[in-house]
């Protein structure tokens, strides 16, 4: 749900106006922009900041026009649409949309449809052929490939998986850059994932720290009793991991 977003979407346009202007001001939304959510939405109605990573024109044919949009989660590509139509002076709406990639998740390269995966699974159980079934799932961690990585020693896993949150002492590596309120995935020094949590410290706060809570628990993934209970008072040596 955090992660970045992108969409194509068709714009129909109340009255025509001249291809470079639409262009002019579509590239005005690139960047941080103020947006207040549509009435009918499921957040607070209040203004609130949202950035637009990419947005560009793909195709026009009056009165629509076909767009590609990248941006920040939160984003409500409908009233966006209907501010460039303010923008430009002559009104518009959302007449289609489609969600093309949710953070690594890709609508060209990791989509399986569900028919594809009830084939997967007939073929597996009937025949013992899991090849399908391997084209059609992926690994947990590659759903946090896209978010910053801390990995903890072996006797800091079963007390996270219990909810516990990341203290300093039970931190080996971490990524350089994690900014305190960033969302971090927490994995083993095998590279599973066993949570995911919210970082309260900068990356040059937890390496100079000697204890404190460095990652607050907000999502635990791994199964409890995966590794056994084991605090040493003693922490490996914590090193940055070159993103």
């Amino acid at each position: 749900m955090l992660s970045s977003k992108e969409y194509v979407a068709v714009i129909q346009l109340h009255k025509p106006v001249p291809e470079e202007r639409l262009k002019e001001v579509v590239n005005e939304f690139r960047g941080r922009i103020y947006q207040k959510p549509p009435v009918r939405s499921s957040v607070k109605r209040s203004l609130r900041v949202k950035e637009i990573y990419d947005i560009r024109i793909l195709e026009v044919s009056y009165p629509y026009v076909l767009l590609r949009v990248s941006c920040q989660h939160g984003t409500y590509i409908r009233k966006l649409i209907h501010d460039i139509g303010e923008v430009l002076g002559v009104g518009a709406h959302m007449r289609e949309l489609r969600r093309v990639r949710t953070g690594p998740f890709k609508e060209d390269s990791t989509l399986v449809t569900m028919h594809k995966l009830s084939e997967a699974i007939y073929t597996f159980k009937e025949l013992g052929d899991d090849s399908l079934l391997r084209k059609s799932l992926l690994p947990g961690e590659f759903g946090v490939s896209h978010m910053p990585k801390v990995a903890v020693v072996d006797g800091a896993v079963e007390s996270i998986t219990h909810g516990a949150d990341l203290a300093v002492p039970g931190i080996s590596m971490l990524h350089e850059g994690i900014r305190k309120g960033d969302h971090v995935a927490i994995l083993t020094l095998k590279g599973e994932l066993v949570a995911i949590g919210m970082a309260l410290m900068h990356t040059e706060e937890i390496m100079e720290a000697a204890k404190g809570v460095a990652i607050k628990t907000k999502r635990v993934v791994m199964p409890r009793g995966v590794y056994p209970k084991l605090w040493k008072s003693k922490s490996l040596g914590r090193h940055e991991w070159k993103p």
